[in-house]
């Protein structure tokens, strides 16, 4: 996150309100860009949002009243301890004014920092156009605390572009959702609280899904290949067996309806579905033991894909079919792999230290976005913990980061989450209180 520190530059007074639609879009996302440099501590992409000027300082002024000031060349030479440390920063309620060369901004921002907690400042901006590019000479910030949460969790709804790495805040809400599909109508589905909700991306609109006497969805859920059907997973009450949880496959109409049970079996929780729409794929626990297993979208005998000792999860097939990634313990550590769509030849994709989770591929099968855990978790996927959403080439098997580390881990991306066009990815961080 980036520190508390602010600036504030007396170099001009702007005068007036003059908008211009080009320069304003400019300016915004130079405010992101230079957000997201710092928790990515990409230090060349921050400096290059910044001019310093010969008389200029930062002030800060914390919550408790404490006020500091340094020279604004620290923003052109950021110490490394201090930068990169993760987290998000969200601006909203921008007022700006634009005058010739200069210009300013005030705006509210909120800092969450990779361990979930938030900072809350009202800030201006000051700004100018050196060479025709507009950039950062000043910031004053006055921070300040909140009002007491209704909840103990906040969920921020965002989207992440694959190519720019610019993360747009779909919503913010002060209750607990997870795992956003996305309906190339433009429009997530995600679970809270045992129920489903619809929200559009452009309007922000949130509705409630019916899902019939499914009311006990958890965050498994996903969209057919033809758009029209929506699988979940929701809590059997009726089942007798005795296992702890209860969860069964069921399929109901995108727009919502009466569910169709597909698994006889508790627990199974679904992950994929066939580029053909006519397989699902799901992580089932039979025996004591999780592994990865297909059946017919209507029912009928299920198939063991995997057969390996330890948890096998996240089944997502390829768009041409051919594979299902999945995420397994069997090496050791939480890796991601793929296999045939039979289950023959599994091969592992990631090596590294972290637990990596729910590789999804792109509808153009050119890339898989997975969630990295910063930490050995063994076979636990929890909610609470510092992770990253990143990339895989897969023509070249190359891996880039496509967030800062953030805290979210269960209910970020279970799920597939891609938009349409293959360029942007849905996800959920949190704030806790």
């Amino acid at each position: 996150m980036k520190t508390r520190f602010s600036i504030f530059i007396v170099l001009i007074i702007l005068q007036g309100k003059i908008y211009g639609q080009n320069d304003s879009l400019t300016i915004i996302r130079l405010l992101e860009k230079e957000g997201i440099a710092w928790r990515k501590g990409d230090v060349k992409a921050f400096t290059e949002c910044w001019a310093t000027r010969p008389k200029g300082k930062i002030f800060n002024s914390s919550a408790d009243g404490v006020s500091r000031a340094i020279p604004t060349s620290f923003m052109q030479n950021p110490p490394v301890n201090i930068i990169g440390s993760g987290g998000f920063s969200i601006h909203s309620n921008h007022d700006m004014s634009i005058g010739g060369n200069t210009a300013w901004v005030a705006h509210d921002e909120v800092s969450i920092n990779k361990e979930g907690k938030e900072t809350l400042s009202r800030e201006i901006q000051l700004l100018e156009k050196i060479s025709g590019q507009w950039k950062l000479v000043g910031r004053s910030a006055q921070f300040y605390n909140p009002e007491k949460p209704k909840t103990d969790t906040t969920s921020y709804i965002q989207t992440v572009d694959i190519t720019t790495g610019r993360i747009e805040t779909v919503l913010v809400t002060n209750k607990h959702f997870e795992a956003p599909n996305w309906h190339p109508n433009n429009y997530l589905i995600l679970n809270s609280y045992g129920k489903l909700y619809t929200i559009d991306v452009a309007t922000k609109k949130m509705s409630l899904l019916n899902t019939g006497f499914a009311t006990s969805n958890n965050n498994d859920h996903g969209i057919s290949p033809d758009k029209k059907w929506l699988a979940i997973s929701n809590v059997a009450h009726t089942d007798t067996s005795k296992k702890r949880y209860k969860s069964a496959i069921y399929v109901l109409p995108i727009e919502g309806g009466e569910p169709r049970r597909i698994t006889s079996e508790v627990m199974s929780f679904w992950h994929g579905w066939s580029a053909d729409g006519k397989t699902l794929a799901y992580c089932g626990e039979r025996n004591g033991n999780y592994d990865i297993y297909s059946i017919g979208v209507n029912g009928g005998i299920e198939k063991r894909l995997t057969t390996t000792e330890g948890l096998d999860d996240g089944p997502d097939y390829s768009p041409d079919g051919k594979y299902i990634y999945f995420n397994s313990y069997r090496s050791g550590r939480m890796q991601i792999w793929r296999m045939n769509a039979d289950g023959s030849n599994p091969e592992q994709l990631t090596t590294d230290e972290n637990s990596n989770w729910f590789a999804h591929p792109s509808p153009d099968g050119k890339w898989i976005a997975y969630i990295s855990y910063q930490s050995d978790e063994k076979q636990a996927h929890l909610f609470g913990k510092q992770v990253k959403l990143r990339l895989m080439n897969l023509t070249t098997k190359e891996i880039k980061d496509l967030t800062p580390v953030f805290f979210g881990g269960q209910g970020t991306i279970n799920v597939p989450s891609w938009s349409a066009d293959s360029k942007k990815i849905a996800f959920v961080s949190y704030a806790i209180k």
